[in-house]
C-alpha cells in the first residue's frame, strides 16, 4: 500500500495530471485522489490494528505478572524500547530513507520485539533483572511467551492456517501497484482510458473492503484464541495477589523504616504498601517519605511526607548509596498501624547498545 501511495503522491504524478492541462486530466487526477483516499484510510486501519494486538499481546500477559512494581517497571522498559523503535523509524524518515528502507527497519524492530518477548519468557537479556523478581508468574507461562514465534509455535499454526486469505489479497494489490506503475510511466504516450480507470477504482474498493473483512476477522481469531487468556480467567490472580507481602504493625508514637542499598545509578526503589483498615468508621492512614544517606552519613529528602492510606511507587536513582523508607505513625497518639508491604532495590534495567555495522 505505501508503495502505491508513493506512486499516487502529487509530485509524482506526470506533469500533464499535476497540471490538470486539460478536462480529462482533470477528471483523472480526481480518480487517482479518490483511489489515494481510500488507501490512506486502508493503511491508518492497518497500523491501528497491528498496534492493538501487540497491545492485547502485551496486556495479556502482564495480567501474570505481579500488580505491583514489578510490572511497572516491565511496562515502563517496554514504552521506552517503542519509543526508541519510533524515534529510530523518524530519523530514518527525516534523513530521505525509502520505503524499502523503512520497511526493513521496521522488520528489524519487529524481530527485536520477538527476541525480547523470549527473554522475557526465559528471563534473560534486557528482562533478565526484572524476571528474577517475578515470584508467583506460571512457568507454563514464561514457556508460553518464549516459545510463541517459534517455526512451529502458536503463531506459525495461525499464518499456516489464515495466511492464504490474505495472499490473495496481496496478489491483487500487487497487480493494482503494477497497473498504476505502468499507466503513469507511460502517461505521456498513452493516457489511462476512463473505462480502466473505472475499473481500477472498483478493484481498490474490492482489495479495501476484503482487507477491512480480513482484519476484523483475524482480530476477532486472536480475541478469542485459547492461548491468549487473562490471569483471571486461568485462575492464577488471587496467586499473584499474595506474594512476598511483609506484614508489620507499627505502634503509635512509633516509625518503621526500612534501608534499602544501592550500588549503581539508574536502579530503581519500588514500594507498594497499604494500611489495614479497623472495625471503626474512621480511615487510617500512615505517613511516608523516603531520605537518601550518603557514604557519609548525610540525609537528603528523596519523597517529602505525606500521609497515605496506600501508595505504590518508584523512582530511578541518581546516586548510589543507601535509602531509607520511613513509615511514621509518631502523629497517632492511640493507634497502631497494621501495615503491609513490598519493598526492593531493583538493579538497572538498561537494553544492550546496538553493535555498530561496518559497510564493506
Amino acid at each position: 500500500m505505501e508503495e502505491i501511495l508513493f506512486l499516487l503522491n502529487k509530485s509524482h504524478h506526470p506533469v500533464a495530471l499535476q497540471q490538470k492541462s486539460s478536462a480529462e486530466d482533470a477528471e483523472i487526477a480526481s480518480m487517482l485522489d479518490d483511489i489515494e483516499t481510500k488507501l490512506k484510510d486502508m493503511l491508518k486501519k492497518l497500523e491501528q490494528f497491528q498496534l492493538k494486538n501487540a497491545d492485547n499481546v502485551f496486556n495479556t500477559v502482564m495480567t501474570y505478572m505481579p500488580q505491583d512494581f514489578r510490572g511497572i517497571l516491565i511496562r515502563q522498559q517496554r514504552e521506552r524500547s517503542e519509543r526508541n523503535k519510533q524515534a529510530e523509524v523518524d530519523a530514518l524518515v527525516s534523513a530521505g530513507g525509502s520505503i524499502r528502507d523503512r520497511y526493513a527497519l521496521l522488520w528489524k524492530q519487529q524481530m527485536d520485539r520477538r527476541v525480547q518477548l523470549a527473554q522475557l519468557g526465559s528471563a534473560t537479556g534486557v528482562y533478565k533483572t526484572l524476571v528474577r523478581y517475578l515470584v508467583g508468574v506460571p512457568q507454563v507461562l514464561l514457556d508460553f511467551i518464549r516459545q510463541i514465534n517459534d517455526d512451529n509455535g502458536p503463531m506459525e499454526e495461525q499464518r499456516e492456517r489464515y495466511g492464504p486469505a490474505l495472499y490473495t489479497l496481496t496478489k491483487l494489490v500487487l497487480a493494482i501497484r503494477l497497473y498504476l506503475h505502468v499507466s503513469l510511466a507511460r502517461y505521456g504516450q498513452r493516457k489511462i482510458e476512463k473505462d480502466d480507470i473505472a475499473v481500477l477504482q472498483q478493484a481498490v474498493v474490492t482489495y479495501t473492503e476484503e482487507f477491512e473483512k480480513f482484519l476484523k476477522f483475524i482480530g476477532e481469531v486472536f480475541v478469542n484464541a485459547p492461548f491468549f487468556i487473562s490471569a483471571e480467567d486461568a485462575g492464577a490472580a488471587d496467586q499473584r495477589k499474595s506474594d512476598e507481602y511483609k506484614e508489620t504493625i507499627i505502634p503509635a508514637g512509633k516509625t518503621h523504616e526500612v534501608i534499602l542499598s544501592v550500588e549503581a545509578v539508574n536502579s530503581y526503589i519500588a514500594w507498594d504498601f497499604s494500611l489495614q483498615q479497623g472495625a471503626l468508621s474512621m480511615v487510617l492512614d500512615i505517613g511516608f517519605h523516603v531520605e537518601y544517606i550518603s557514604p557519609s552519613g548525610e540525609k537528603t529528602l528523596i519523597l517529602p511526607y505525606r500521609r497515605y492510606e496506600a501508595d505504590q511507587g518508584n523512582f530511578c536513582t541518581v546516586l548510589a548509596g543507601s535509602y531509607k523508607l520511613v513509615w511514621d505513625n509518631t502523629y497517632s497518639s492511640f493507634f497502631k498501624k497494621s501495615l503491609r508491604y513490598k519493598v526492593d532495590a531493583v538493579p538497572p534495567v538498561i537494553e544492550p547498545a546496538a553493535v555498530p555495522t561496518v559497510e564493506p
